[in-house]
């Protein structure tokens, strides 16, 4: 069964995703909606990655609720230095970030995470996995940020796939 569905959620999604696209139920649509859930994912299957390993699903939870309350907040303070650019302009710096997070799916989160917070650019990796260069908008104090970012982001994620 999983040589044939290498990816039962993916055809899932697939399948459901083309029919809502089209707004149609049509036999023809529904037609293509399952060859399209079928054949994309044994095509693609050769170029997706190794499974990832959630360990702790509801450090998972806890996380996404944490970046989606940074998400608001980086956004009011990146708005509001902004809109106080001509009396205090912001300290923008680069900050070189020690990693202990080697898994690859945590550190695709990672970047992920630091490209939906504002304020923040993922810049540069290291090859050896080991230092994270990161575009901050607006740094106060350097060592706090590294530590309030291993505390917040890298350390739930090796929880979740360490």
């Amino acid at each position: 069964m999983s040589r044939l569905f290498p990816a039962p959620l993916l055809s899932v999604a697939l399948f459901v995703l083309w029919l809502l696209l089209n707004l149609s139920v049509s036999p023809g649509n529904i037609l293509l909606a399952a060859g399209l859930a079928l054949f994309a994912p044994l095509l693609l299957a050769p170029l997706r990655p190794q499974h990832a390993h959630v360990k702790r699903p509801w450090v998972v939870l806890k996380l996404v609720a944490r970046v989606g309350i940074d998400v608001v907040l980086s956004n009011v303070q990146v708005a509001a230095g902004v809109l106080r650019m001509g009396s205090r302009a912001p300290h923008s710096a680069f900050v070189h970030i020690p990693l202990e997070l080697r898994e690859a799916h945590g550190l695709a989160a990672l970047s992920m995470i630091t490209t939906v917070v504002p304020g923040t650019v993922w810049s540069e990796l290291a090859l050896d996995r080991s230092v994270l260069l990161l575009h901050v908008f607006d740094l106060k104090d350097e060592a706090a940020f590294i530590e309030h970012f291993k505390r917040v982001y890298e350390r739930p994620l090796m929880e979740i796939f360490e």
